[in-house]
């Protein structure tokens, strides 16, 4: 009797301690269940020193091993909310922007944009994939046989960020230009950036931004969709065919397009993240995004 008494007692008490850890959660629980809370804060840099300190790697689509501790703290301004970025973040600071390449989906929902992060770049690889900023791991690639800044994995992803609870001083607001030549490549590539007062050349008001069914060429599984009076050379509208307003018909007119001004080569690829980035552009005023199909 007593050795029964003694398991019941037992039992009860562990139900009892089971029920406390849930019904009294730590309140920090949920925003330190994402990445490495314990990350100090420590030999922070902006990202424009980042971008400084490996430009040689960056401008030759090379790379180059982190060996030493410093860090980044910047504000998430592109994610795969839309569908439109692809195993990517894009993060900026009040100095300039980068891409983080990270073999992970759904970070929109850890990462929407407006988190402010601090990321530990030691044991991370920087260096530019066609001249396009980025931070990642070491990656093969076996038809070029070279080595190029690839996705980190999920898991060497989560022990180098930390979520941050306030932005600290930091303030992100989209570079707005009304001439794409206001764009410079090696300053703004990478940047949040809206386009106004713009037009598409092929919209006809049927015609959608990334069509699947063979009627325009894609790469990589995107649209390159040319803007009015700018040459394809110098920049487009890039669109995924998963993007969730890939349907979406083309706006006739004057638009106003918010996205990543992502960089490949020397063009300028303008990546909307959601739909409603895009928007109709009147007399200077900007209304609200078109219906999708």
């Amino acid at each position: 009797m007593k050795t029964r008494n003694i398991i019941i007692f037992t039992l009860v008490a562990m139900l009892t301690s089971a029920c406390h850890s849930w019904d009294a959660p730590s309140e920090d629980a949920g925003f330190d269940s994402y990445g490495n809370p314990s990350l100090i804060e420590s030999n922070v840099k902006t990202i424009a020193q980042i971008k400084d300190m490996f430009k040689t790697q960056i401008s030759n689509s090379d790379l180059i091993l982190v060996d030493e501790p410093m860090q980044i703290k910047a504000i998430v301004t592109g994610n795969d909310e839309g569908g439109n970025v692809y195993k990517a973040l894009y993060i900026q600071d009040n100095t300039d922007a980068i891409a983080l390449s990270i073999d992970q989906s759904g970070m929109y929902t850890a990462l929407p944009v407006g988190q402010c992060i601090l990321i530990e770049l030691k044991g991370l690889y920087v260096g530019g994939y066609e001249k396009q900023p980025q931070i990642g791991s070491l990656y093969f690639n076996e038809s070029k046989g070279i080595d190029q800044v690839g996705r980190m994995s999920r898991y060497e992803w989560s022990r180098h960020y930390k979520l941050l609870k306030s932005a600290e001083g930091i303030t992100i607001t989209p570079k707005v230009v009304d001439n794409i030549n206001d764009l410079k490549l090696e300053e703004d590539c990478g940047r949040l950036v809206t386009l106004t007062n713009i037009s598409m050349k092929d919209a006809d008001g049927y015609k959608v931004f990334a069509p699947s069914d063979g009627s325009v060429t894609l790469y990589n599984g995107c649209a390159n969709r040319e803007i009015t009076g700018i040459s394809k050379d110098v920049a487009v509208i890039r669109t995924s065919t998963y993007a969730k307003f890939a349907n979406m018909p083309m706006p006739t007119g004057k638009v106003s397009i918010t996205g990543i001004a992502s960089r490949y080569r020397d063009v300028f690829q303008i990546m909307p993240r959601k739909q409603s980035d895009i928007k109709s552009y009147i007399n200077s005023e900007v209304l609200s995004a078109p219906p999708s199909n």
